[in-house]
């Protein structure tokens, strides 16, 4: 795998890299760089720099699976470490167009399907680490997939990242309250997930903008153990058959009656 090319090709990556755009992640293909005025900077590998260090350096022998994996930056990275094999999915056909012709590019051999992350049970097998980067937000049933990735695909590790907003304070919650008692829901601390009916900065696709008690909460109970948050945003997990809690284990998707 490789990210130089002879200067010769240059021009035709250049090209390709139009037709594809606009781009999300900035990459640099061949010594093009794909998004190089991008509103968040050296885009994803900013937030790259700043997590990097809390996943294995050496993949040897180890399966991936990216979802919603845009333009492919944490599917190259992956392969950049060393995986045996990387599979990235992704429901947008132009993402996937990006992603190959970058995978094309660096000669990096990387699997691409056409599948939502509510699709995951198609691909019928569990990875050693699964990344879910970026797309929490952006689903109208955020609860669902987690429950799907864990049900389905997840094996040992989980990389996940979300959009945050509201509170970063985290207090413990207790397994109860009285009907009656309320107070707790107007703490900072308290899990909070913010509905967006419209938009926000621009984009439809954004539908909840969760605190950081709610993304913990929620990957607990979807039965991952969070084991440290190198970054604001990011979460490395590992995969439990039990959800673990501040008072400890208890069962994954604990029954809570009958649903409708």
């Amino acid at each position: 795998m490789t990210d130089e090319v002879p200067p010769s090709d240059q021009e035709h990556i250049r090209r390709r890299i139009h037709e594809l755009g606009p781009w999300f992640h900035n990459m640099n293909l061949g010594g093009i760089w794909t998004a190089p005025e991008h509103f968040l900077g050296d885009y994803p590998a900013i937030k790259w720099q700043r997590f990097a260090h809390a996943i294995p350096a050496d993949l040897s022998g180890k399966s991936v699976l990216d979802i919603g994996c845009n333009a492919g930056f944490y599917a190259l990275e992956m392969k950049r470490r060393g995986a045996a094999r990387v599979v990235a999915i992704d429901s947008d056909e132009d993402y996937l167009a990006q992603a190959r012709f970058a995978a094309e590019v660096t000669g990096a051999k990387i699997e691409f399907r056409k599948l939502s992350v509510y699709d995951v049970a198609k691909l019928g097998e569990r990875f050693d680490l699964v990344l879910f980067m970026g797309v929490f937000y952006h689903l109208r049933h955020p609860l669902l997939a987690l429950d799907l990735i864990h049900a389905h695909v997840a094996k040992d590790l989980l990389v996940f990242q979300s959009l945050q907003r509201g509170s970063t304070e985290v207090e413990l919650v207790a397994e109860d309250y009285p009907f009656f008692d309320t107070a707790m829901f107007d703490r900072p601390g308290y899990p909070k997930m913010h509905f967006i009916e419209h938009r926000y900065a621009g984009d439809p696709t954004n539908w909840w903008a969760p605190n950081r008690a709610c993304v913990e909460a929620m990957l607990r109970s979807a039965g991952f153990e969070i084991l440290c948050r190198p970054e604001d945003e990011v979460f490395v997990c590992r995969w439990c058959q039990v959800a673990y809690g501040p008072d400890g284990p208890y069962p994954v998707y604990p029954a809570r009656g009958e649903e409708a």
